[in-house]
């Protein structure tokens, strides 16, 4: 609930009083909890004890019950019985709720520890001194004791602890997967032979050797053999992908069929999968700014319980019937034990942390708990092209050929001259040509014009590849051809790459960023809940009004610098949209960062992915209508739990306190307040709980 409170070592917080998350995220069972495990054995014990206590003071009101219930001998059975469960069993309640008067901070523990209190010292010292007390307290010629409601809200606090400690392990259980994908082992490759090492010991640099069918233990790239690789707890998708020297593999993921020699390039805190660990842990433990609205209410709460404990205490000792001192302190008890907050304090980091946990089965890294609350309300999606819409990597489509040349030998010319090349649109000709098993030619006088093309000879002949214009200052004949073909195709978005053969247009090369398979159906996913969407984009203004016009984006601003986008996200949001940035790249973080909640690809850069509050591991825009689904689900469960709390306060406290006695002749016994008590968290947590498994 305070993730402000940080330690070097196991305890609690001073201010609410629950134990002390971990800072770093360990893998294991549910069951590797110790504090649950003291929990559990606590609980077991005092329900071993308070069972026999509650049968014996409540034998009496069973018709033909034996005179012996109600005399010394059973007084004095339930409080040897009763001792250990308050003084053992509840001592870390007494701890805590001393430790929240010494640090100033009246929380949950405060009114347990003072109701548990209050009901077992009167007994006891009704037992040991019965004498101090006036004849007036007696009823049927003994006074009162209430050893049985103190062990029994003993033992229901506990098992509301051991409820609720059994759900924040379950909300755990997405970073315990992640950290199953981790392996514990690699092994090195040195000079002197192979050997297995511990993850830890594995340094930048190093060659390591995978083996078929085992886990790829960092991020690294492979220096020698092929394979195929299970990338499917990165990416979602089933299919494996082929990998050869040269490919980049990342930690957790699968080898399936061959064996290969990698150099570990990130290892230890950096690897991929860490990062998204920590990112998960931390976001677990970030609060939602809806968690003030519960932090203001405790702040006066639990001092106004303890003032209305106090005035139930005074009119009953006062107004109520003999023997009227019990009466007090029996409506006092259920008062603070009635009124205890827990449920209020778990309504929203519940909730938070198995929604962050939700997220991250579905490929969603929520960075902190303020993204999972903004996102709800995004009325605007800001995006970037190239990456976010498009695949970000150039492909050649299309291959015009004209004169005597056919298809192949056009590309064989162009990518035997764009080899020697640095342009991005080259590397897509030569990629294109290796994928087509196109031979490439050895080339001289090569010659390269920055932002215009390249020339060299390829088998003798005169190669030109480039933009219009940089033929057109070549004196190259015969453009008028391919001039309207290309105009064509810049319209639907591609790129035209002109090639002449000495002198003459010989065809266009067609390269374009596809448009990623998802990307249609997610924006219409997010027009279907009123989501407006504009695109940012560097491209040119034909190209991006052709990727936004096929795309059914509501409005698209071409030729945008980095700096723009920045100000036209500020320029939204002082219109008063909520508005949310999609981007991948470098120049997209200052936007992401200027937005409400930046979004960032899975496949972009990691300048990208710190600015943002979000990110899609898949890098798959579907993940923002899945995103805004678990943020509203998420609120709503939050709001739930926040109105179960309240109004169950708001009724039960009036009716711990008696309001229903002059009317019905009806008070709330403490056991049944303690009950009510722990029922109420573990209806909060049962809630939390259920966003597990809502569908995105």
């Amino acid at each position: 609930m305070h993730p402000q409170i940080v330690q070097d070592h196991p305890g609690n917080c001073p201010i609410c009083g629950m134990t002390l998350e971990p800072k770093t995220a360990m893998a294991g069972s549910e069951e590797d909890n110790p504090e649950l495990r003291d929990m559990r054995r606590r609980l077991l014990v005092g329900s071993a004890l308070s069972l026999p206590v509650f049968i014996i003071a409540m034998w009496h009101i069973v018709p033909g019950a034996p005179d012996w219930v109600q005399g010394d001998l059973s007084r004095w059975a339930q409080f040897i019985l009763s001792t250990p469960v308050v003084l053992w069993c509840g001592w870390p309640f007494f701890k805590r709720g001393w430790l929240s008067l010494a640090n100033r901070s009246l929380n949950m523990f405060t009114l347990i520890a003072m109701g548990v209190g209050v009901a077992y010292v009167y007994s006891t010292v009704v037992m040991l001194t019965p004498r101090i007390f006036p004849v007036s307290f007696q009823e049927h010629g003994k006074i009162g004791i209430y050893f049985e409601a103190a062990a029994i809200i003993t033992v229901l606090v506990l098992l509301g602890q051991v409820v609720e400690l059994r759900a924040r392990s379950r909300t755990g259980s997405a970073i315990r997967a992640l950290l199953g994908l981790v392996p514990t082992t690699a092994r090195v490759v040195r000079e002197q032979g192979e050997r297995d090492v511990g993850l830890e010991q594995v340094d930048a640099g190093d060659t390591l050797r995978v083996r078929p069918g085992e886990k790829i233990p960092v991020d690294g790239k492979i220096t020698d053999g092929k394979t195929s690789v299970d990338e499917s707890m990165i990416t979602g998708e089933p299919m494996p992908v082929e990998k050869r020297s040269g490919d980049g593999v990342t930690g957790g993921t699968i080898n399936q069929t061959g064996s290969f020699l990698m150099t570990a390039e990130k290892v230890g805190a950096d690897t991929v999968l860490s990062r998204i660990i920590e990112m998960v842990a931390q976001a677990q433990r970030s609060r939602a700014p809806i968690q003030s609205l519960a932090d203001k209410v405790a702040a006066w709460f639990v001092p106004a319980v303890i003032a209305i404990a106090a005035l139930t205490f005074v009119a009953w000792s006062l107004f109520g019937p003999e023997p009227r001192l019990a009466h007090a302190i029996v409506n006092a008890v259920a008062v603070l034990i009635i009124a205890c907050p827990c449920a209020l304090g778990l309504a929203t980091p519940m909730s938070i942390m198995v929604g962050v946990g939700r997220g991250a089965q579905e490929g969603i890294l929520i960075k902190n708990a303020e993204a999972m609350e903004v996102i709800e309300k995004v009325d605007t999606l800001v995006v970037d092209k190239t990456g976010t819409l498009t695949e970000g990597k150039q492909r050649l489509t299309t291959i015009i050929a004209f004169d005597s040349l056919d298809e192949k030998q056009l590309l064989a010319m162009a990518a035997a001259v764009e080899q020697q090349s640095e342009h991005p649109l080259g590397a897509a000709i030569v990629l294109g040509a290796q994928q087509r098993h196109v031979a490439l030619a050895k080339i001289t006088d090569f010659q390269s014009r920055t932002g215009g093309g390249v020339s060299a000879r390829v088998d003798g002949k005169n190669v030109f590849v480039g933009k219009l214009e940089f033929l057109k200052s070549q004196n190259v004949t015969n453009l008028e051809k391919l001039e309207s073909k290309a105009a064509d195709l810049q319209a639907q978005g591609q790129t035209a790459i002109f090639v002449a053969v000495e002198k003459r247009a010989a065809g266009v090369l067609v390269v374009s960023d596809p448009i990623k398979e998802s990307t249609l159906r997610a924006i219409g996913d997010l027009h279907k809940i009123a989501i407006e969407i504009i695109m940012l984009t560097g491209d040119n203004e034909r190209t991006a009004r052709a990727v936004a016009q096929k795309l059914g984006i509501d409005d698209v601003e071409a030729g945008v610098e980095p700096q723009n986008k920045t100000e036209r996200v500020r320029t939204l949001r002082e219109q008063h949209h909520v508005v949310a940035m999609a981007g991948d790249g470098i120049n997209d973080a200052p936007a992401l960062a200027a937005a409400d909640v930046g979004i960032a690809m899975g496949t972009g850069t990691d300048v990208a992915m710190e600015s943002a509050g979000i990110t899609l591991v898949k890098g798959d825009l579907r993940g923002i209508d899945k995103a805004i689904h678990l943020s509203r689900a998420t609120m709503r469960n939050i709001r739930q739990n926040l109105f179960f709390a309240f109004v169950y306060n708001s009724l039960g406290i009036p009716i711990a306190a008696g309001a229903l006695y002059p009317f019905f002749g009806l008070l709330l016994n403490p056991m049944i307040a303690g009950a009510a008590m722990s029922f109420s968290s573990v209806s909060v947590i049962v809630n939390a709980l259920r966003l597990r498994s809502i569908k995105l």
